[in-house]
């Protein structure tokens, strides 16, 4: 379960970031998770609500994720497509010479203190 480190590390950034800022508490964090970063939200939030009580700063707040939608490029017809329908393959011409333009990632977006 990689989302336990995803929310070890972004807890630890948040916090950072507040101490830096004399933020007192946090309230919520966004995070906008690709669809096909293997991050499963309803465990990010899970783990958040277990380890947020671990520091005051962060105690009683509230994990948001947002969906990033995963599209690839193909490089034979240069057409973007939704990645969790077609794959790698494309849609437009057939081709399989394509990448994955955004969806695997896992962002940090937004911090709210009270």
């Amino acid at each position: 379960m990689h989302e336990l480190g995803i929310v070890f590390h972004v807890a630890k950034q948040v916090e950072s970031v507040a101490l830096e800022n004399n933020v007192e508490h946090i309230s919520e964090v966004v995070l906008s998770v690709g669809e096909v970063s293997t991050a499963i939200p309803s465990y990010l939030i899970d783990c958040w609500q277990w380890n947020a009580k671990k520091y005051p700063l962060l105690e009683g707040s509230k994990l948001t994720c947002e969906t990033i939608k995963a599209v690839t490029f193909c490089e034979d017809c240069k057409q973007e497509y939704e990645t969790v329908t077609y794959g790698k393959t494309c849609p437009h011409c057939g081709g399989g010479n394509t990448y994955l333009v955004t969806g695997n990632e896992v962002i940090l977006k937004e911090v709210v203190a009270d």
